[in-house]
């Protein structure tokens, strides 16, 4: 009987959310790559996408309401290292884009590649998280990247709009320090999701969420109506940016991924930029990227 009633009311609110036009957050395109597995069932691999797919896009992960049509457009890509009845080693990619007002463009706003994505999993295990507690690794981590997707799609739009979003993302890293599981332990690695949470909820480095909504409410959804003052705003805050990893060298957690992922629409918005602002462009990312210093040296005056 509770069986039925739960796929009764499941299925009401599913109608409910047709009728008022509403969805949840995500619309996530995942992949599991398992070509480096050999001499076992792909199945597995299979019905791992297919039970990802459905976790990431079918829970409401907050209590914010989107129209189908702005659900943010994202992608898990989960490369497969090694696998052993049930236990598996990879890599996960995660990529969000943002529509750009006026326009058809889609602008990247979240990119990260997280090497440390060991979990277990057999075929058709339910996928069942709890923001509560800390049940497993695999959904942990899911829920991790969903909110972090989420977060920083709101500070596009709005001045730190994600923060709400932010600390349930903080909260799963808490709950993952009196685990063994690698990837979310205090200064464990540089690089880990303890540290993004981290900078990305330092009051010290506010000034990169602040440009996150400068950079696209204010310059790139202005673009259509002035490139020339857009490009002007995108200008001023990058040399914020600089700033801040001069004075938090740590940042570069979350400036790297940020600017790596523009790099090629921040190319594109100083092709038509004055020489000053084009060699400004160019010093903030010679300082802070560095090792991509050859994709950029077209903006060199």
């Amino acid at each position: 009987m509770q069986s039925i009633k739960k796929i009764f009311s499941t299925l009401l609110l599913f109608i409910s959310f047709v009728a008022l036009g509403m969805a949840n957050e995500l619309n996530c395109k995942v992949t599991v790559n398992s070509d480096q597995i050999s001499g076992t069932s792909k199945s597995i691999f299979t019905t791992l996408e297919k039970s990802i797919t459905e976790f990431m896009n079918e829970r409401q992960w907050t209590d914010h309401e989107y129209a189908v049509e702005e659900r943010i457009e994202c992608s898990i890509m989960i490369l497969v290292n090694n696998y052993n009845n049930g236990s598996f080693s990879c890599n996960i990619q995660v990529n969000a884009n943002r529509p750009v007002y006026g326009t058809n463009y889609k602008s990247p706003v979240y990119s990260f590649n997280d090497p440390n994505f060991a979990f277990t999993y057999n075929e058709n295990d339910p996928l069942n998280f709890d923001e509560n507690s800390f049940s497993d690794n695999l959904t942990a981590v899911l829920a991790y990247y969903a909110y972090m997707i989420i977060a920083t799609d709101l500070d596009t739009f709005s001045n730190l709009g994600g923060s709400q979003i932010y600390k349930k993302a903080e909260s799963i890293v808490n709950q993952a320090q009196s685990t063994n599981e690698n990837g979310w332990r205090a200064f464990e690695d540089s690089q880990n999701r303890y540290a993004v949470i981290s900078n990305i909820l330092d009051d010290a480095l506010t000034d990169y969420r602040t440009y996150l909504y400068t950079y696209h409410r204010l310059g790139l959804d202005e673009m259509a109506m002035s490139a020339a003052k857009s490009r002007a705003t995108i200008t001023e805050g990058l040399k914020t940016l600089k700033t801040v990893y001069k004075n938090h060298p740590s940042s570069s957690v979350i400036l790297t991924p940020f600017l790596e992922a523009k790099l090629d629409e921040i190319i594109n918005i100083y092709s038509k930029g004055s020489n000053e602002e084009c060699n400004i462009a160019y010093d903030v990312l010679s300082y802070i990227i560095p090792t991509s210093q050859h994709r950029f040296n077209s903006l060199k005056k």
